[in-house]
């Protein structure tokens, strides 16, 4: 199934959370946090400014993206968990 978002929503995945810590300690899955950092699969047009005119977004496919911990909506898409937010929830794209 493919999905597009709308206007200037933003589909994520999220990265896999680490599963040991740096001292070597495996972290169990029910102490994990989810983790706030993921890359964006889908993007959409822009939202519309007062004038009637497209914004286009800072954001494209590829980016790796930090968001607010509880930023977007959880949705699952052929077995796969996708967050779909707004770009007003991400907080900065991660450089390499």
């Amino acid at each position: 199934m493919k999905i597009r978002p709308l206007n200037d929503r933003i589909l994520v995945k999220r990265l896999e959370s680490e599963t040991t810590t740096s001292g070597g300690i495996i972290i169990p899955d029910s102490a994990k946090e989810k983790p706030a950092e993921g890359e964006i699969v889908a993007v959409g047009v822009g939202k519309l400014n007062d004038k009637g005119e497209r914004v286009v977004l800072e954001v494209k496919v590829g980016d790796s993206v930090l968001f607010s911990k509880y930023g977007g909506t959880d949705v699952k898409i052929d077995g796969e968990e996708f967050l779909i937010m707004r770009e007003d929830d991400i907080l900065g794209v991660v450089e390499a």
